[in-house]
């Protein structure tokens, strides 16, 4: 079996896709992979399908849905006719997506990213950018952007999603590191457009723009950022961001000594 929820949901086994195409049965399928190899409670699900407005059949609808999603299962294993139980099992209190842990892209991207962090730690900055390009090349869009998403599935992608610019942070830092401040710009520059209130992000732009010669640039970039922050949110930059338009200013040698995410790396938790 192969999942992939970081982008539109695929799920197939032995090359026939097992993704229904009606929406509630979608999304009961989508967070039993989210949730895979673990037991994810009735109750849960019922939340995802029906929010707080669960009708009074909703447990039989349940197990309606469930039906569906095995029929696709064994039509996908005609030749193994119990597999469907074995691999959408009934657990006490509710129902959990069993296989193999490298079979959903999720578990494979968060293990690239731990072995990221780890090479970060041991200031291996080479191995560090290589890793987490891996894993953001696993990326193919918004998670389960093709899933009509309820709470719990919501709350799982903001995660992934929350997740996934922490990585673009800590490559873009390594990379830096690295020298390849040229490079970057085209990617910062999108970012920027992307996550407008993101100050890491902005700083690193910022950063790359003063190494590669465009200081005036760089500059206007931090004039852009103080005004955005000021008309819509009502707030200067952090203390942070002012160091280091002085420090563009001046001209500050610190400046190719310059961590542009110091907050991030002391933050080496699991992706």
């Amino acid at each position: 079996m192969q999942i992939n929820i970081l982008g539109p949901l695929e799920a197939e086994i032995d090359g026939v896709s097992v993704v229904p195409s009606a929406t509630k049965p979608r999304k009961v399928l989508a967070l039993l992979a989210a949730r895979m190899n673990t037991i994810t409670p009735i109750s849960q699900l019922m939340q995802e399908v029906w929010d707080e407005e669960a009708p009074v059949s909703a447990s039989t609808t349940m197990q309606t849905y469930i039906l569906q999603l095995r029929k696709l299962i064994a039509n996908a294993r005609p030749n193994d006719p119990v597999s469907a139980k074995r691999i959408l099992v009934t657990m006490s209190g509710g129902y959990m997506l069993s296989g193999p842990a490298d079979a959903l892209d999720q578990h494979r991207y968060e293990q690239l990213v731990r072995h990221g962090h780890a090479a970060l730690r041991v200031d291996d900055s080479v191995q560090a950018a290589l890793l987490f390009r891996q894993a953001l090349g696993m990326w193919r869009g918004t998670s389960l952007v093709d899933v009509e998403q309820g709470r719990p599935l919501q709350a799982h992608v903001i995660r992934l999603e929350e997740s996934r610019l922490h990585v673009q942070e800590l490559c873009i830092e390594a990379e830096l590191r690295l020298g390849h401040h040229q490079m970057l710009l085209s990617e910062l520059a999108a970012l920027t457009v992307e996550h407008r209130f993101s100050e890491n992000i902005r700083a690193q732009f910022m950063l790359a723009l003063y190494r590669s010669g465009r200081c005036a640039h760089a500059l206007e970039t931090f004039r852009q950022f103080r005004a955005l922050m000021v008309e819509e949110i009502g707030l200067e930059p952090s203390a942070r961001m002012y160091r280091l338009h002085q420090a563009i200013l001046g001209s500050d040698p610190s400046l190719d000594e310059w961590q542009s995410s110091p907050d991030s790396l002391l933050a080496l938790g699991a992706a």
